[in-house]
């Protein structure tokens, strides 16, 4: 499914607008990789086990909105948002992703 950032698709016609679609994932951290974390945060560097939690958050709130896009009938999304927040503190973190959009159909 084609999704963009933008409102619109150079070369492509919206036909009809359909509805707001949403896919969230909230995952937790374990305290392992808080502690890893912690370490990074101190010594300088990336955090691996954190990076991929986020890509494992943000593309599992991609599925979910493009499942319900597709419920939908919608060929495309439009002005997709994407939103990260991290809540609770260091041991019992979680991380949220929440994406949004218009589900399209194209002509």
């Amino acid at each position: 499914m084609l999704k963009t950032t933008t409102p619109t698709i150079e070369g492509r016609e919206i036909a009809e607008y359909l509805d707001i679609v949403v896919g969230e994932a909230i995952l937790g951290s374990n305290i392992f990789k808080d502690i890893l974390g912690s370490i990074r945060d101190v010594v300088g560097g990336r955090s691996g086990a954190y990076e991929r939690e986020m890509r494992n958050a943000r593309e599992t709130a991609f599925a979910e909105m493009e499942e319900y896009a597709r419920k939908l009938g919608a060929d495309a999304v439009v002005g997709v948002d994407i939103d990260y927040e991290v809540i609770g503190q260091s041991g019992s973190m979680m991380m949220m992703v929440s994406v949004s959009g218009t589900a399209v159909k194209l002509k």
